[in-house]
This record gives C-alpha cells, sequence and structure tokens, in this order.
C-alpha cells in the first residue's frame, strides 16, 4: 500500500516539522510506500491532494483545518480518492474535536494505524467545497483575519483580538434562504451551517452526524439594520456556550435541517468555508453524502 504525507510546516504553533522523521517512521510501520510533501504555499495541499487520487491508497495530512479544506477541494472532484489520515495540529480543530482525533501525533497515528474508517460527508458552496462549516456575519472573519503569527504564540486568543474588531464594525445583512418548496427572509447577525459538532473551539451540537447526508442551518435575527444590539449578542453566546438545542424555542433564531438550498445576501458578505475566507456573496449550497473516508476511533 501507498501513502502520501502532506504536512503544513507553519500550522498552529508550527510542530509538523520537529516531528516529521516520527510520523515518517511510524507510517512506514504499515505502508509500503511513504512518500512526503511539505506545503509551501497556499494550494499546495490541495494540488497535492488532486494528484495523489489513482496514486496513494492513503494521504495523511498534518495541518489545521484551512489545511484540510485545501485537501477536500483537490479531492472533491476526483475519481479513486484515498483515505484521508488526519493529525491535527492547527489552533481550533474543529474538525479533530468533532471526530475524537487528538492533537498528539502519536495518538493520531495510533488511529490511522488501526485502520478504521467512516465515510463522511462534504458539501458543495457554489464552486468550492468544505467539509465541517460555512459561516458569515458578526465574529466569522477572526479565523482568517488573526495572523499566523499571533495564532502560533496567542492560540485561541488571537480569535478574541480579531473578534473585538468586527464587534464594533460588523452590521446586519438581508438573507433570503430558499430551500425545498419555501423561503423565508429578514435581517440576520450571523449564519453557521454546521457539519460538526465544533464550531470555533465551542460544542454547538452535541449530537451531530457526518454520514446523514443534512447540515444544521443557524440563522441568528435581528430587528434592527444599522448596528449589532446586546440581545443579539447574547443570543450568539447562548449558542456558543449552551448548544443550539437552548435557542431551538427562541423566536429570533431559525435552525433547520437541510441538504440542498440557496442563500442570497449582499456581495459584501464574506462566506467562510471551515475556517479560512471563502468568496462574497450569494451561494448555493449542496450536501455531498458519504463523499470521503477518514481514518477515526472504532
Amino acid at each position: 500500500m501507498k501513502c502520501v504525507y502532506i504536512y503544513n510546516p507553519t500550522s498552529g504553533k508550527q510542530r509538523n516539522s520537529r516531528f516529521k522523521d516520527y510520523v515518517v517512521s511510524r507510517l512506514n510501520e504499515k505502508f509500503d510506500v511513504v512518500d512526503c510533501k511539505p506545503t509551501g504555499k497556499r494550494g499546495d495541499a490541495g494540488q497535492f491532494a488532486k494528484e495523489a487520487c489513482g496514486v496513494y491508497d492513503v494521504l495523511v495530512i498534518s495541518g489545521g483545518d484551512g489545511t484540510m479544506n485545501e485537501v477536500i477541494n483537490g479531492l472533491a472532484n476526483q475519481e479513486n480518492r484515498p483515505k484521508i489520515g488526519y493529525i491535527p495540529t492547527g489552533t481550533t480543530n474543529d474538525l479533530a474535536h468533532s471526530l475524537r482525533i487528538s492533537k498528539k501525533p502519536k495518538k493520531a497515528l495510533d488511529i490511522i494505524l488501526a485502520g478504521n474508517t467512516i465515510k463522511h460527508d462534504i458539501f458543495k458552496v457554489n464552486d468550492k467545497f468544505g467539509i465541517y462549516v460555512c459561516a458569515f456575519g458578526i465574529f466569522t472573519g477572526s479565523s482568517y483575519e488573526a495572523s499566523q503569527k499571533s495564532k502560533k504564540h496567542l492560540g485561541r486568543l488571537a480569535y478574541f483580538k480579531y473578534g473585538a474588531k468586527e464587534l464594533f464594525a460588523s452590521k446586519p445583512f438581508d438573507l433570503t434562504l430558499k430551500y425545498q418548496n419555501a423561503s423565508l427572509s429578514g435581517n440576520f447577525v450571523l449564519g453557521i451551517i454546521a457539519n460538526s459538532r465544533f464550531v470555533a473551539g465551542y460544542k454547538i451540537d452535541k449530537m451531530s452526524t457526518y454520514d446523514d447526508g443534512f447540515v444544521n442551518v443557524i440563522l441568528v435575527k435581528t430587528n434592527l439594520k444599522k448596528h449589532i444590539s446586546l440581545t443579539s449578542l447574547f443570543r450568539i453566546a447562548r449558542l456558543f456556550l449552551f448548544g443550539m438545542r437552548n435557542l431551538r424555542h427562541n423566536k429570533k433564531c431559525i435552525i433547520l435541517k437541510l441538504d440542498k438550498f440557496a442563500v442570497d445576501v449582499p456581495k459584501s458578505t464574506i462566506i467562510n468555508l471551515d475556517g479560512e475566507k471563502g468568496f462574497n456573496g450569494s451561494f448555493e449550497f449542496e450536501v455531498l453524502k458519504q463523499h470521503v473516508e477518514i481514518f477515526v476511533k472504532k
């Protein structure tokens, strides 16, 4: 069996370069061929993943949620996709937390070498792909606006620094959601489309599944048009501190489980995909059920 090891030297606190030799030695225990490919710039992980299809049986990645997003975009349109092994080394590692994959390289490698996998949903947003979250509105820019240097030294605290800036700069936005044979419209401050238990390091849905072909759509409404109200911030705080089920009966929060829909928002609205800046404006969304195979604990 053949394995390719893709790692991001700058992910998180830049540990990947230090334990590369250890990872390769462990992978050699199981695979006949282990090739290494460090990323040097944005887009490398996706290109390496695309080239791995039909060549390697397993693709092991060390990096954060952003690096994983690149890999998913590289694999999504290809046939003969390799199984994915994940060694999380980013700042929040939401996907790894949801799948109970340890940040410790030894334990993450133990999972890969044990061989147990699940088929995980991904989603298509216009012409891009994601695996665990699509978000827009207040605070959603913090994950990509925080510099790599800040993440290295401050960890998750780096996001709070940039989140404070968003608090004063953000404004409500008009949104129309079209799904099945229905639609809804209004002013909103936050939209989260999640295929994950964790978002931004917080457990928002402890009952979430990853292979049922559906995602949770969470929209926080407001009556205001020019600024973010204190009550809206309280609703957002409740979402992240207590989970989405705490808001199911709140009239200012819309929570749906959908597989295909369209979202109309202003062109200035920035869409966050798996913690990375994706694109601006409206989009069509579709779940691709059980599209990738990932090593997880039994």
